[in-house]
């Protein structure tokens, strides 16, 4: 029989077979070399490791059992080979790359990342798999014409709805199988994004940027609150029409009944 190991993979303890231990480590030794000068290589290598630690909790009963080799196996296999993202993609773009995918369903999440509030339209959006402007319309719509229960159903999703924070929880969030080449590439092209961000600013326009969206905020506010204000005016006087309306009806009736 077998050593069992104990190890310590993304913060959760796992009881391993020392065949399969030393089969994901030579796996895992294997990763850390093919990102040894990739930028992000700490970052992709913990979703990597906070991944593979999901993929084994989804197969074991309890706590006690032990993960076998064949378990390393199917993690390995959902995952991918490193040796197989190592070739520079843009020169073979064209051809067909092996793929690696798990029967991965989409999850919802809040996506903060394209938000404006919570981050729960475009988290629908995602998983319902239809553009973020009709949801947050259909929104706005249930918020005027539900008279606030929308409100309430809003601020449920944003306690209950977990966010998005993982690059393993952002692809499942798209469904996007999780494996070695998504996370790689989710990694990448947010660094690029900050990078070229940081390029394309012009600091002399920014100061006076930054003056002029001040005063354009306070304007902003301004508007806003003058629309709500309007917005209750308008409310008020049609409550106030009804109102009274209800009461020359009850007047009309009374006056008819008596005679």
């Amino acid at each position: 029989m077998n050593k069992t190991v104990n190890i310590n993979l993304a913060g959760i303890f796992f009881h391993i077979d020392e065949d399969a231990y030393l089969k994901l480590q030579r796996y895992l030794d294997a990763i850390k070399r093919s990102f040894t000068d990739s930028q992000g290589r700490a970052e992709i290598i913990a979703d990597i490791e906070a991944r593979i630690a999901e993929l084994f909790s989804e197969r074991v009963q309890n706590e006690r059992q032990v993960i076998s080799v064949k378990q390393v196996d199917e993690v390995i296999t959902i995952m991918g080979q490193p040796e197989d993202y190592l070739v520079d993609e843009e020169i073979f773009e064209d051809e067909p790359k092996k793929s690696y995918s798990s029967k991965s369903s989409k999850k919802l999440f809040r996506d903060k990342d394209n938000s404006y509030i919570a981050g729960v339209a475009s988290g629908l959006s995602h998983y319902l798999g239809i553009e973020v402007i009709w949801v947050r319309l259909l929104w706005v719509l249930l918020i005027f014409g539900s008279g606030g229960t929308a409100i309430f159903i809003y601020i449920l999703f944003w306690i209950l709805v977990p966010e998005a924070v993982t690059t393993s929880e952002k692809l499942t969030m798209k469904g996007e199988p999780v494996n070695i080449s998504n996370i790689e590439k989710k990694i990448k092209d947010g660094i690029d994004n900050v990078s070229d961000t940081v390029k394309n600013i012009d600091y002399e326009k920014y100061g006076d940027k930054i003056k002029s969206n001040s005063k354009s905020f306070f304007d902003t506010i301004g508007d806003i609150i003058m629309f709500f204000l309007k917005l209750f005016a308008k409310f008020f006087g049609v409550i106030l029409i009804l109102a009274s309306a209800a009461a020359l009806l009850g007047v009309i009736i009374s006056s008819i009944s008596l005679s």
